[in-house]
């Protein structure tokens, strides 16, 4: 059945329809109360005239359609198409930041707990996600502290010979080392962690209390101290959510700025009636996506909005918005249904809420400029968003990047440079010559010159860096990542940056590699520093390339040897030197039989090689 033929089929039914190209690619996904009705809309006359619909119609040649019983169901199953199928005429929510989670790690013998930013079906609890982003690595740190549930990176299905500086300082139990903690003890702590992460502050505090009574009975009185500590600190966070519930609503606010078929959105978070974080997302070449009468804001938003929020954990009681669009009441309907509390999409026209709504779209303003028109951001701004990109705890105010350079294995080196606080310090760059490895072996090379660099750290007492940056893959991050374990180097932030694709790899999340926009700032950070390195581990390897094949030409001559080689080298500075230098040049730096034996090698005259040995004869 040709297209003409489907459209005259189509049902007058709510449903979601689907346009196809000639490869069977679904290029546009689209809902309707009435899907006869809404997809003839598309061949009426003048519609063609619409520069998204004509591109629209020339490149489609098969529809699809299913049929669901209301509005609000077409309105969800539109969204799940686009974020599955992603069409390419459909706007697409392109986002360079994702807020974390934190992550407990159930379906382990001995549950962790991290902060993260993708869900996964992989038998885990989830809880969030958190605003500002520092909040979840916050309460993280507080869960290792009070709780003693630990974040590493280890096996924890194998036993080790002794626990890591974490339980030596009171943040992990321990489960690493028999005999440290008991199965039963720590899964109380997970337990615990559980109630704390759920809200259930009440009946943990209770929990607690009951514990700390029996443990002072039993005259555990250092168990029951650690109890009495653990419930002030759930009280004091009770604390400060019932003051912030005092002091306002949760609300979410956007704001827009559209130039040159480029778009940036600003979505500002409210929570407890403060700003507390904010978002920033972009779309570029949005010409054929937009209609004749140009770009629609009422179109954009009621498409971005069910992207963002369909599908979420927690949706604000309101969200501000610029601009009306169509299907903002069922779009309540359904936000609600999902929170099982009324939220409100309002469009505020006048007082505080709009001049907030003018505030965000300032925000977008600037961020458009900074993202479209280049604007440099402050070296601070980059090291803010590295971390929020990367899930570091801390500021990123020290990289050390390697890189391994050799020609089919011969003459394989190494380099490691240095970002400091916004710039490269070259006086702390290196370089290392790989002496162990032989033939071609990246990973090798690796893991010899990563334990070289950080045995040598830990001898000297000197701090480790922020970030450690490999230059590669997978494989030469786990190299990287098995010289640091042999080292006794745990939870030490280690990345790789793999080439062409351009994608980070986390160590202890390769399953979820970071893919930044090619125009995010924290990218182009990455790639200056890896690009550094490279350059300057080409630069030593060609280097020794050169001084290894002047050695050796020079080497073939009879009676030069290697010391000879070295004078002359460091006399003439050049092998092309040495070729061009006259018989009594090099009479000056070697012996008379020497320096012939080195004009007959290069193809000098004869007679000055001659004259040269006769006047060594007299």
């Amino acid at each position: 059945m040709d297209l003409q033929a489907k459209i005259r089929s189509l049902p007058a039914s709510p449903g979601v329809y689907l346009y196809k190209n000639a490869d069977g690619e679904i290029i546009y996904v689209g809902k309707a109360n009435s899907l006869r009705a809404r997809v003839r809309s598309y061949f009426l006359e003048g519609a063609a005239d619409n520069a998204k619909t004509g591109t629209l119609l020339r490149e489609a040649v098969d529809l699809d359609y299913i049929v669901v019983d209301n509005e609000k169901e077409a309105l969800a199953l539109e969204n799940n198409l686009i974020k599955q199928k992603k069409p390419r005429y459909n706007i697409l929510l392109r986002d360079d930041k994702t807020y974390p989670y934190v992550k407990l790690t159930i379906g382990e013998r001995y549950p962790r707990v991290y902060p993260t930013r993708r869900l996964r079906k992989d038998g885990s609890l989830y809880y969030g996600p958190f605003f500002p982003t520092s909040l979840a690595y916050r309460l993280v740190d507080l869960i290792q502290r009070n709780f003693l549930i630990p974040s590493c990176k280890l096996d924890l299905n194998k036993c080790y010979p002794r626990p890591c500086l974490q339980f030596y300082i009171g943040r992990c139990l321990g489960p690493c080392v028999e005999g440290l903690t008991t199965p039963e003890r720590y899964a109380e702590a997970v337990h615990d962690v559980r109630m704390f992460l759920e809200g259930r502050g009440a009946d943990l505090t209770r929990s607690l209390q009951q514990r700390m009574t029996a443990a002072a009975e039993r005259e555990q009185y250092e168990l029951a101290a650690k109890y009495r500590d653990l419930i002030a600190t759930i009280d004091l966070l009770e604390q400060k959510q019932r003051i912030a519930a005092v002091e306002g609503d949760d609300a979410d606010v956007f704001g827009y700025h559209y130039e040159n078929d480029m778009l940036a959105v600003n979505l500002f978070h409210l929570r407890g009636g403060k700003i507390v974080d904010k978002r920033e997302l972009f779309w570029e070449d949005l010409g054929q996506m937009v209609g004749a009468e140009g770009f629609e804001p009422g179109v954009f938003f009621s498409a971005l909005l069910k992207q963002v929020y369909l599908d979420q954990h927690y949706v604000p009681h309101t969200i501000y918005v610029p601009v009306d669009f169509e299907d903002r009441t069922t779009l309540e309907e359904v936000l609600s249904e999902g929170q099982r509390r009324r939220v409100q999409i309002h469009v505020p026209q006048r007082g505080d809420k709009r001049s907030l709504v003018d505030l965000v779209g300032q925000n977008a303003k600037q961020a458009y400029d900074q993202r479209f028109r280049v604007m440099k951001p402050a070296a601070k701004a980059i090291q803010e968003a590295l971390q929020d990109s990367l899930s570091l705890t801390q500021l990123p105010k020290r990289i050390e990047c390697f890189d391994i350079s050799h020609i089919q294995g011969a003459e394989t080196v190494a380099s490691m440079v240095v970002w400091e606080d916004g710039k490269m310090k070259k006086s702390d760059y290196r370089k290392f010559i790989i002496r162990g490895i032989t033939g071609v072996d990246d990973f090798a090379s690796m893991r010899e010159v990563v334990t070289r660099r950080y045995k040598r750290t830990q001898e000297e007492e000197q701090p480790m860096p922020s970030l450690i940056l490999i230059d590669g893959g997978i494989g030469q991050l786990h190299s990287a990542a098995q010289a640091l374990e042999g080292l006794g180097i745990i939870n030490q932030p280690l990345v790789a940056i793999a080439k062409r694709e351009e994608i980070i790899y986390v160590q202890g999340q390769e399953d979820e590699p970071v893919v930044l926009d090619r125009h995010s700032p924290v990218l182009h950070l990455v790639q200056q520093v890896r690009d550094e390195a490279h350059r300057f581990a080409v630069t030593f390897h060609r280097k020794r390339r050169e001084i290894r094949d002047r050695k050796t030409e020079l080497l073939e001559i009879p009676g030069v040897g290697e010391r000879t080689t070295r004078r002359l080298l460091q006399h003439f500075g050049s092998l092309q030197a040495v070729k061009e230098a006259d018989a009594a040049a090099l009479a000056s730096v070697v012996s008379r039989p020497q320096a012939a034996a080195i004009l007959r090698h290069f193809g000098k005259d004869q007679a000055s090689a001659q004259t040269t040995e006769t006047a060594t004869a007299k």
